[in-house]
């Protein structure tokens, strides 16, 4: 599903951010990216995402070379991944079900079919009782969880997590995880990047390691 070989990623100021990377994520695998600040965790999924391109090595998704896509099929690729962040990037002057809505109203989905696939996301995250809410009005537990049913909307197979998890006290940040364990368990490649290490080596789920833009093997599994 996700095939890194030998990537490296380099920047105009000659800052490597990544070097020389090779791992495999399978199908329908959930998996965690693990590794102190500015160890390259954003940056990989920033590849994965096509936010950045790889400077050097081959980054494969679903059998597509990343490298050899035209710019104008980018937009089109992006709609098989759905992205997560720590800090939730809502409107905060759009209700919750406009935020979750953004990505088909992007697509361009009739009215009906909106409505249906929101609140069916809405559903599963627990908050279709908020849909007319402000985001403002909501926990940071709850904005999290309006996040992640805007990135599961469109129904991606994959779905990348950027530190989900980073504002969240250990209770709220369990049960995000959980979430990512339900539709992991539907079908969903789920690749999370966090530095909670206790939250990761509480999970029976792969971790790769990386340290210093590497691949970190005492501490992968």
């Amino acid at each position: 599903m996700i095939q890194f070989t030998d990537v490296y990623k380099r920047y105009p100021s000659r800052y490597e951010a990544l070097s020389g990377l090779s791992f495999h994520l399978k199908e329908a695998e959930m998996a965690f990216l693990t590794g102190h600040s500015g160890a390259g965790k954003s940056t990989l999924l920033k590849l994965i995402a096509l936010i950045e391109r790889s400077t050097h090595g081959q980054v494969l998704v679903n059998g597509q070379n990343l490298s050899r896509l035209s710019k104008g099929k980018v937009p089109y690729y992006r709609r098989q991944i759905g992205l997560v962040f720590q800090d939730h990037n809502l409107l905060h002057d759009r209700t919750v079900f406009d935020n979750v809505a953004l990505p088909l109203v992007i697509e361009g989905e009739e009215h009906r079919e909106i409505g249906r696939r929101v609140r069916a996301s809405l559903d599963k995250v627990g908050l279709l009782s908020k849909e007319r809410s402000l985001p403002i009005a909501l926990s940071g537990g709850e904005q999290q969880r309006v996040g992640i049913a805007r990135a599961v909307v469109n129904r991606p197979p994959i779905l990348l997590a950027d530190e989900p998890t980073g504002n969240l006290d250990p209770d709220l940040s369990r049960d995000i995880m959980q979430l990512f364990e339900q539709f992991n368990q539907v079908g969903v490649t789920v690749f999370i990047a966090t530095h909670d290490l206790d939250l990761v080596q509480s999970m029976p789920h792969r971790q790769i390691a990386i340290q210093n833009g590497r691949i970190d093997s005492r501490m992968s599994l």
